[in-house]
């Protein structure tokens, strides 16, 4: 009985011990949308009354659980019955995110014009307000829903190979570390502006230490912002290309000469060159399509 018992707890161990390194090898594959995760919902959780900013973030974190828990069982079952749709979800995801990481690229070297309009100032009422910031993190929850699916079917693609129990536990893992984790950043930047201007209150000197570390704090905010959106960028399309070299022999071999980051981000870049332009006319004839 006490053999058992033992042999049990060593069976629990190298279990453990295999989750603890297969998850330091997804982590590492999904950074580069967990990256983008931050920047997207750091933006998306921006804009709202301070009052509201944390309650609007509990809402989204609340429906990005939700989201975890319909994806991951759909995940499980297609890789014990049906692991070839893992890797087409992939492929498929690899392509929207280098469609993804090079239309952000497009838009910065080739902005869209928006028509200036004089600045009004808009009243609504109590009601009105409340039902924008319901749409606002409806469409912040459907963003994560998509990002997520991502998540978890890169990290079950790391893991494919190894037992059900093993990628049970490092696929929750990841997913767990990619709602608590990025939300609690999201949090901790999108109040960092408040307890910058917390920190200026403090006292009446106008060039203390906290009126210091204050202002960096509330100046800082956009270009954090602006920065977790470039580093998202570079790393979508790095993800991208990671996803066709490592599950294509073909395209593995034509950069294999190369630094693995180096062929990831070029294949990457000319996967998304590729997309854009046919996403960008598929969208016009669909256009096209319903005017008619």
């Amino acid at each position: 009985m006490a053999s058992g018992f033992f042999a049990l707890l060593d069976d629990i161990a190298a279990l453990m011990d295999d989750v603890a390194t297969m998850g330091k090898v997804a982590g590492k594959k999904t950074a580069g949308i967990l990256g983008d995760d931050l920047a997207v919902n750091a933006e998306k959780a921006s804009g709202f009354m301070s009052s509201r900013e944390i309650p609007v973030l509990w809402a989204i974190t609340k429906g990005s659980f939700l989201n975890k828990l319909i994806i991951l069982p759909v995940a499980f079952l297609l890789s014990a019955f049906v692991p070839i749709a893992v890797k087409i979800i992939l492929l498929m995801g690899g392509l929207y995110l280098a469609y993804e990481g090079a239309e952000k690229v497009y838009e910065y070297l080739f902005p869209h014009a928006h028509p200036k309009e004089k600045p009004k100032l808009e009243k609504i009422t109590k009601e009105e307000a409340l039902a924008r910031e319901k749409e606002k993190i409806k469409s912040a929850i459907i963003t994560d829903f998509i990002l997520s699916v991502e998540i978890v079917i890169i990290a079950l693609g790391t893991v494919s190979t190894e037992p059900i129990a093993t990628q049970i536990m490092v696929v929750s893992l990841i997913a767990l570390v990619a709602t608590v984790g990025v939300y609690g950043i999201v949090a901790l930047i999108v109040r960092m502006d408040e307890f910058g201007a917390k920190l200026i209150e403090l006292n009446d000197k106008t060039d203390s230490f906290s009126d210091m570390v204050g202002n960096f704090l509330v100046n800082a905010l956009p270009w954090v912002i602006k920065s977790l959106g470039v580093i998202g960028t570079i790393a979508l399309l790095l993800v991208s290309g990671g996803i066709f070299v490592h599950n294509l022999p073909f395209i593995h071999e034509l950069v294999h000469s190369l630094p693995s980051i180096l062929g990831e981000f070029l294949v990457g870049v000319v996967v998304g060159a590729i997309t854009l332009p046919v996403v960008g006319l598929g969208k016009k004839i669909w256009k096209g399509i319903k005017k008619n």
